[in-house]
This record gives C-alpha cells, sequence and structure tokens, in this order.
C-alpha cells in the first residue's frame, strides 16, 4: 500500500497575503490560483491550499523539512523582513533558532498566527 500526503486547507483571513508570506519567505515559486484557492507547491505534490474564511481563524502547526542551505535563505529572510522567531515551540527561546537532532530549526508565525517550523533535521533522526 503507498499513502501520499497530497494537500491541505489553510484558513487565512486574507489567502493571497498568507499564501505570499508562505511562499516568500520559503523561497518558493509564487502561488497560483486554483478554484477558490491560493495554492503553495511543495516538492512531489503536494500544495498548501489557502482558503479565506471570515469565521475566527485556529491556529495550526506546519513544519518545512528544509536543506541546510535552503535554510540559510529562509533565515535570511525572516531576519530581513523583521518576522519575530523562536527556538522552540513554547516560544520561550526568542530570537534564537534550534540544533535539535544535529539540524537547525526555526518557529515563526504567519500573518493569521499559523505556527511554522523550518527544519534541517527530521526529529528523531539524531543527526543521521
Amino acid at each position: 500500500m503507498t499513502v501520499a500526503f497530497n494537500h491541505t486547507i489553510v484558513y487565512a483571513t486574507d489567502k493571497q497575503r498568507s499564501a505570499g508570506f508562505l511562499a516568500s519567505v520559503l523561497g518558493l515559486p509564487a502561488p497560483q490560483a486554483m478554484w477558490s484557492f491560493v495554492t503553495v507547491a511543495l516538492d512531489h505534490g503536494v500544495t498548501l491550499d489557502f482558503a479565506t474564511t471570515d469565521r475566527p481563524i485556529s491556529p495550526q502547526h506546519y513544519a518545512f523539512l528544509v536543506s541546510e542551505e535552503d535554510f540559510d535563505g529562509i533565515f535570511a529572510r525572516i531576519q530581513a523582513e523583521n518576522v519575530a522567531y523562536w527556538a522552540d515551540p513554547g516560544r520561550s527561546r526568542p530570537q534564537q533558532i534550534n540544533h535539535n537532532d544535529g539540524g537547525r530549526g526555526v518557529y515563526f508565525a504567519d500573518p493569521d498566527g499559523h505556527f511554522l517550523e523550518a527544519i534541517t533535521r527530521p526529529y528523531g533522526s539524531d543527526g543521521a
């Protein structure tokens, strides 16, 4: 049996703004309109499909596994845009990154409070 993750819907107060923020910070191509969504394409055919809602947003967590080189660019864009960031999900270590599992990681929020994370090593990999 093969199961692959394909897409998820991310609710936002402004789908264009939120999708643009994510694509910009991650260094991805510009988001594309698809039906009533604005999509951000990731590797392996996965998309994050942003939808505007007027209901309260329940912040979610989205983690992205990236290369060391891509992390450098992501972290530079976070700093250049003065986006607050943390080394931990509890937000107790502001303006720091972590070095979990021998890699690097950073947490930051999108315009609607979704908690985003970029990591260079999967958790539990111990740097392997």
